[in-house]
């Protein structure tokens, strides 16, 4: 390589590297050194103030859509239970009484009621609708958090750009992007960020001694072995290392807050995750997630979806609060959403079973269009009836969001192409 190409910088490297692609492959380079090449161009308007940030807020198991958005007080008692509903700030929107909270911020949200699948098992349909592609054997495909922090990079550079929080560590994460792209997994948002403080009897002068020998063995081991994973997990050792001497780091300490604001989210596990997110949001991370389970509700159906959504609703209530009062709404896009809804008909347990052929999401701030419901089932739940929307369209519609190119593909390590819409089609109706 000559010696000219070889002094450049990282950003001129990067630019070098980008003409060439363009000038000879008929491809550019995005963030990240993946190289993309542009798909079929369905001529779709990208958005002149596309969202910063998403709060991605996922009900595990399979929320009932009949018991919060899409309440069917005129079906027979086996369809509605004994359910009531409720006004909410909207005209004419009415929601599940369960939703109090919500139901004061319908103003700001729009509620889909038209999505379906064909997947019905939960592992399969959850990895569906966080990564917008079917499991496979073969490839692990990204979360759609880990496609907008490829696009969009991190904001703040002291901070993960994707963090996710109750969700376990097998959860979907970076795929074939790579680590650089996997989420920080947080599983106990109360407690701060583990790990980020030094040993007993290790102080500052200790570690930085320790590291600098790490630091000349890495050397060495990349002379030899030149590894892309290896390179990347040296440099997210360096960014937690700088982390922990960081000021940011106090973006995890929920102890900053004040009892009451800790006490409006709720003192359980998402609410507090909510919190979180909301500080980290407000901190520069680009992505959270925030996980919800307990929704599979194969038997007492009221009893258990009552008793977790007592839980949604005070802390998404008093999130929309937060985000709003402090300015941030309009530059976060909250999703939230689940992997299936619940068989309309009550079963002889009292529950609901699994239900992929109509569900339920909501969407706020990020310039949704407020006091909006998109789409319509029939008179018991059982389908769509109106403006069907696939788990493709959903996402798309999040990515159009971002302003996210919905056809330009990205390309695995097995020179498979993908897109992040893969084939959806946003509505766009749901937008300011």
């Amino acid at each position: 390589m000559p010696s000219s190409i070889q002094k450049l910088n990282e950003p001129g490297r990067r630019e070098f590297m980008s003409g060439v692609a363009k000038a000879c492959l008929g491809v550019s380079l995005i963030p990240g050194g993946a190289f993309a090449a542009g798909g079929n161009d369905r001529k779709l308007p990208v958005r002149k103030k596309p969202a910063k940030k998403i709060i991605y807020l996922y009900m595990s198991g399979g929320m009932s859509h009949l018991d919060t958005f899409d309440p069917k007080p005129e079906a027979a008692s086996e369809y509605r239970g004994n359910l009531g509903v409720i006004n909410t700030s909207a005209d004419g929107v009415r929601i599940s009484e369960y939703l109090p909270g919500i139901a004061r911020h319908m103003d700001k949200g729009a509620i889909i009621n038209s999505l379906h699948s064909r997947t019905g098992a939960h592992e399969q349909a959850r990895y569906l609708m966080r990564t917008n592609y079917s499991k496979r054997g073969t490839i692990k495909h990204p979360h759609m958090g880990a496609w907008l922090l490829k696009y969009q990079d991190r904001i703040n550079k002291q901070l993960p750009g994707f963090v996710s929080i109750n969700s376990g560590s097998r959860s979907a994460g970076a795929g074939f992007f790579g680590p650089n792209f996997e989420p920080l997994v947080i599983g106990k948002p109360g407690s701060g960020l583990q790990n980020s403080v030094h040993f007993t009897g290790v102080d500052d002068e200790a570690f930085l001694r320790r590291r600098k020998l790490a630091a000349e063995l890495d050397r060495k081991f990349h002379g030899h072995y030149s590894d892309k994973d290896a390179h990347a997990y040296t440099a997210m050792y360096n960014e937690a290392a700088t982390l922990m001497r960081s000021s940011d780091l106090n973006a995890f300490n929920l102890n900053d807050e004040k009892e009451e604001v800790r006490a409006d989210y709720g003192e359980h596990s998402f609410g507090q995750g909510c919190l979180l997110a909301r500080r980290l949001t407000e901190s520069g991370v680009r992505s959270v997630e925030v996980q919800l389970g307990g929704w599979d509700t194969h038997q007492e159906n009221f009893q258990r979806v009552q008793q977790n959504t007592a839980i949604l609703d005070q802390a998404l209530a008093a999130l929309l609060d937060d985000l709003s009062a402090r300015g941030l709404l309009d530059e976060t896009l909250v999703v939230l959403t689940t992997e299936f809804g619940r068989t309309p008909k009550i079963n002889k347990n009292k529950g609901r079973d699994h239900y992929p052929k109509a569900f339920s999401a909501f969407l706020a701030g990020g310039g949704i269009k407020g006091g909006t419901i998109y789409g319509k089932t029939d008179e018991n739940g059982t389908a769509p009836v109106e403006n069907p929307i696939t788990i493709a369209d959903f996402n798309a519609t999040v990515a159009y969001g971002f302003g996210m190119p919905l056809d330009q593909r990205l390309f695995s390590p097995s020179a498979r192409p993908f897109t992040v819409a893969n084939k959806g089609n946003p509505v766009m109706d749901l937008f300011s």
